[in-house]
């Protein structure tokens, strides 16, 4: 047999298990064996939560966060503060400021950052949308939380110059998030603090 395993079938597993990111071809082999070592069921459960995560999962059609419904529990929900909205890369920051439990606005969550090196532009994010939600009325403050990287700061001066010339209050994260670093690895606390002690943009 030509192949590097004794089966096909573990040969397949590992093939799409080291299509995860961060996932390389030994680590896969642990994987897939791992779960040939346990029971069935669950095999099946895992297998089974997978397919119910792809299939069930949608975005929100006001913010872009994750959903299983039409709007997402953040923005279904009355309690928030619909004057403010906090713009993200990603669904993982949205999670990161959720667990700060100090902020009460809306989301809206770009997909991804302007990266010119990477071929991303601005109509590869939802950009425009977020002008829309501004445009529409009704908001009072911006906030730009994104991580102070090169794309990063890229991303937040397009956004400031999209939104500038509209009645709204555009503000940035405190420097307590350290230059280089993304959202998602900053503990909560310092992301809190940044949180509550924003600035108006272009003041930091």
């Amino acid at each position: 047999m030509s192949s590097e395993f004794a089966s096909n079938l573990l040969e397949n597993a590992v093939n799409e298990l080291s299509r995860l990111p961060g996932v390389g071809r030994k680590t896969a082999l642990r994987l897939a064996l791992h779960i040939l070592r346990r029971d069935i069921g669950e095999g099946v459960a895992l297998g089974q939560a997978i397919i119910d995560l792809r299939r069930g999962i949608k975005y929100c059609r006001l913010c872009h966060n994750i959903s299983e419904t039409e709007l997402c529990q953040v923005c279904a929900d009355a309690g928030r503060d619909t004057s403010v909205i906090c713009v993200v890369e990603n669904v993982k920051d949205v999670m990161s400021f959720e667990n700060t439990r100090q902020f009460t606005g809306l989301y809206h969550v770009l997909g991804g950052l302007v990266s010119p090196v990477d071929g991303i532009g601005p109509d590869m994010l939802e950009i425009d949308s977020l002008v829309a939600r501004v445009a529409a009325g009704g908001i009072k403050e911006v906030i730009i939380a994104l991580s102070p990287t090169m794309d990063g700061e890229t991303t937040a001066y397009y956004i400031y110059r999209r939104l500038r010339d509209y009645d709204v209050n555009i503000s940035q994260l405190a420097r307590g998030v350290a230059v280089g670093n993304e959202i998602e690895y900053t503990d909560e606390i310092t992301l809190g603090r940044s949180l509550l002690n924003r600035t108006p943009f272009g003041t930091n």
